[in-house]
């Protein structure tokens, strides 16, 4: 057995031959349209993610690490009127292509009120200028992306647990700084596409214990096939058609004492 096999075959025990092999195969696809262009393909968790996120009506809504865009154009076709959103990505290349998604889907009148930017998400909090600037943030974060892994031989020779951890950490910085950039009575979700909770649970569990009662834990009403975990709702292809690997929690920031 493999590092990725052991690791996996820990965490779901006898579930994971089965979740492995879900994985293994074509990932569910939704057409999302937003009354604009072409329909946009993505995976109806991720859609699912995105709608999590509770828009206010007014002010400006972060999409912290948007490329490709897919839940930018979610995000953008359920804004108010008076309502901004910034789609930022940190890679020049994926924002390229994060732009043209939203050229390719948005009416003009929709895409004029969505601005690309390019900051270090994990960074930004720890500036005094953007504190308590976002009226609402998803944060779906880099993580193990399993199912591109196992359908890349070479990825999967080079895993090791300690990807999962280096990812982590990568997480908790973003989620961190996420919290500091959201106003007070403001949403956030946490997204991910990974398989372990130290990506998922683990970086909310970290933001629970730093801010205690300023993290307001908010339920989501789930669909066929999701499961709770213990800070969210995952989303796995052995038990949603086919949808998933997903990860989403939803949190609102409580004013400080």
């Amino acid at each position: 057995m493999n590092h990725f096999d052991h690791h996996f075959a820990e965490q779901f025990g006898s579930r994971w031959p089965a979740l492995k092999e879900a994985l293994q195969c074509d990932g569910d696809k939704t057409p999302f349209c937003t009354g604009y262009g072409p329909a946009y393909y993505m995976d109806t968790a991720s859609v699912f993610a995105a709608c999590a996120l509770v828009q206010p009506e007014g002010g400006t809504i972060l999409d912290a690490c948007a490329a490709p865009g897919g839940k930018s154009l979610v995000l953008a076709s359920r804004m108010g009127p008076t309502s901004t959103l910034i789609a930022n990505e940190l890679s020049s290349d994926r924002r390229r292509r994060l732009s043209d998604v939203l050229d390719t889907h948005l009416a003009p009148e929709n895409r004029a009120r969505v601005r690309v930017s390019g900051f270090d998400a994990a960074a930004a909090g720890g500036r005094a200028s953007e504190r308590d600037r976002f009226a609402a943030i998803l944060l779906d974060a880099p993580c193990g992306s399993e199912r591109h892994v196992l359908a890349d031989p070479k990825a999967l020779d080079q895993w090791s647990p300690a990807r999962v951890r280096f990812l982590a950490q990568r997480q908790w910085a973003l989620l961190s700084s996420a919290f500091l950039m959201l106003m007070d009575g403001g949403c956030l979700v946490y997204a991910t596409c990974a398989l372990s909770s130290e990506e998922n649970d683990g970086p909310i569990a970290r933001l629970v214990k730093k801010y205690g009662d300023r993290v307001v834990l908010d339920s989501i009403d789930m669909e066929a096939g999701q499961e709770r975990s213990l800070y969210g709702v995952q989303t796995l292809p052995d038990r949603a058609s086919g949808a998933g690997p997903s990860y989403v929690c939803r949190l609102t920031k409580a004013p400080g004492r």
